[in-house]
């Protein structure tokens, strides 16, 4: 179900502004794959079995934020978004960041009205099957103390 809110999340927000290159390697299967590695840093708002929204962590990074389509405009990205804060904050992150894909800017609008500031763009070496995928993003930070 999750890989499923994120795989769509992904298609609706992405396929039409990042190279078919990098979309033809994001398969649900992928995503699958992807939150499986990543399941120690992540959290979801919810009922059980009807995810309608999740973040992921990495160290200072919010590795992957999604809120499904139906979800928008519910309060449910400001919950999450307060919660990962939180959660890094906790863990000792003084400044932390995320990468946004180029043109997300529903994505970039939300990130800024968080307090999250724009500070350049950056090369972020995504996991795809069998290696990498170089994509230049934005990149944002917050200083959260």
């Amino acid at each position: 179900m999750l890989a499923k809110l994120w795989f769509d999340g992904w298609q609706d927000a992405h396929v039409h502004i990042l190279p078919a290159a990098l979309t033809r390697l994001r398969t649900l299967g992928s995503f699958e794959e992807r939150l499986r590695a990543a399941w120690p840093g992540v959290r979801v708002a919810g009922a059980a079995g009807a995810p309608v929204g999740f973040y992921c962590l990495k160290g200072a990074e919010l590795y992957q934020f999604f809120v499904a389509s139906q979800a928008r405009g519910s309060g449910i990205a400001a919950h999450l978004m307060a919660d990962a804060e939180a959660r890094l904050i906790e863990s000792g992150v003084h400044t932390a960041w995320l990468a946004c894909a180029i043109g997300n800017d529903r994505a970039a609008r939300f990130y800024e009205k968080c307090g999250w500031r724009r500070t350049g763009t950056v090369i972020d070496d995504l996991d795809v099957p069998g290696g990498t995928f170089a994509l230049d993003v934005w990149r944002f930070e917050k200083t959260l103390r």
